[in-house]
């Protein structure tokens, strides 16, 4: 049973990474994907937009699959869906190609995540312990990987199917063999005493939906502005403008690599709110700096304290309804590009009626806010550290066999 749950990690973590690759690719090429199809600036949006949405679609899709067949099935084949779309955008040559591959990119992309964190919280509950933000961890490294293969490609000017074409050719099969390691957990999809599909149940998950919103506006507005407020508002270099990302990314790997010897130490709880401090203090130096090297303080402290939100909320979410996790992930993944949507725009409609350092401000607060739902991590049955960790033999699940 040991080796089933190893091997289960492992694939699971590998399928991790690889996402973390295939979603770094797309975003760091867009202006080059722009210049290949003619997008103009005012379409581009709908094009980005078009993505998170149908991703939200994709995931609501898996809340439905899983109670039929196993999330494992659900990522084994989302996960070539998405590696296809991705050679798809970059082998096409007409708009209407881009649009059909995006729209294919998205709605895998909504399973994958869905599908992914399912057997993630499941995994944890067979084990027993806090293992959640090692998967995250890993997903940070493939998107470190992804954007230097992004810059490589960038760099020496290469064509975008010589970028991802061989990228798409190793992960493909490597993720199809792997995924014969897949490990669903036992306690299924349906649960009717746990109220699935009522309001009550919507009631007890909406703290960490709005949780998730909240960190993934925090994670966007770095994503998106941090070089434009670090070169506009802070002055720095166009070269230097391009560092606080990678230096979020860096911290974001460090901070999930460490965050579960936390968890199992101190409790989710004491995660989740030292998390949400810590990103909060980075907001504010972000929107106080004096100059660039302090906004970079700040944009290393925001990858420290978000970078452990969004997996302790999944993880958060299983424990709350262990009779019915499977739903209660798919339904809280929408909230993830709820957060990408709002995030973005937000901040640029704040800055450009307002200022910058002012939107800053914006996340700052509602971050903090997550500080008043932290009591929804520490939901039973299945708490994770201070004690209340169980043995790795309980709660196997079932492997997953073939292709």
């Amino acid at each position: 049973m040991t080796d089933v749950l190893r091997r289960g990690r492992a694939s699971l973590a590998f399928g991790f990474f690889a996402q973390g690759v295939a979603f770094a690719l797309l975003v760091t090429r867009i202006p080059a994907i722009q210049d290949r199809y003619g997008v103009s600036d005012a379409l581009l949006p709908a094009f980005l937009a078009a993505v998170p949405i149908l991703a939200g679609v994709g995931s609501v899709t898996t809340e439905r699959l899983v109670k039929r067949i196993p999330p494992s099935r659900v990522l084994r084949w989302s996960q070539p869906v998405v590696l296809l779309a991705l050679l798809g955008v970059a082998a096409g040559e007409r708009m209407v190609v881009l649009g059909l591959a995006l729209a294919a990119f998205g709605l895998a992309v909504g399973a994958l995540d869905a599908s992914m964190n399912m057997l993630g919280v499941s995994l944890q509950r067979s084990y027993g312990r806090s293992i959640m933000l090692s998967f995250h961890a890993v997903y940070s490294l493939g998107g470190i990987v992804g954007a230097s293969l992004a810059w490589v490609g960038a760099h020496w000017d290469l064509a975008l199917v010589v970028s991802y074409l061989p990228v798409v050719v190793v992960l493909l099969p490597a993720a199809l063999v792997g995924s014969r390691w897949y490990v669903d957990g036992g306690s299924g999809a349906v649960a009717e005493e746990a109220g699935e599909g009522g309001p009550v149940v919507f009631k007890m998950l909406l703290p960490l939906c709005l949780v998730m919103t909240f960190a993934y506006i925090g994670d966007s507005t770095v994503s998106n502005w941090s070089a434009k407020y670090l070169a506009d508002v802070l002055g720095s270099s166009e070269q230097m403008a391009t560092v606080p990302y990678n230096v979020y990314m860096v911290t974001t790997l460090l901070g999930r690599a460490i965050g579960d010897f936390g968890v199992r130490r101190f409790g989710a709880v004491a995660v989740v709110r030292m998390g949400s401090v810590v990103a909060a203090v980075g907001f504010a130096v972000v929107a106080g700096a004096p100059g660039a090297w302090v906004g970079m303080l700040g944009f290393t402290l925001l990858g420290l304290g978000l970078c452990v939100l969004v997996p302790q909320t999944f993880a958060a979410a299983g424990r709350l309804f262990p009779g019915a996790s499977d739903t209660a992930i798919a339904r809280l993944n929408v909230f993830n590009y709820v957060g990408f949507l709002i995030g973005s725009p937000l901040v640029g409609a704040l800055g450009d009626a307002w200022n910058y350092r002012g939107a800053m401000l914006v996340p700052m607060v509602l971050v903090l806010v997550t500080l008043v739902y932290a009591r929804s991590f520490a939901a039973q049955p299945d708490r994770y550290g201070g004690g209340h960790e169980r043995p790795s033999t309980a709660d196997v699940g079932r492997g997953s066999n073939g292709l």
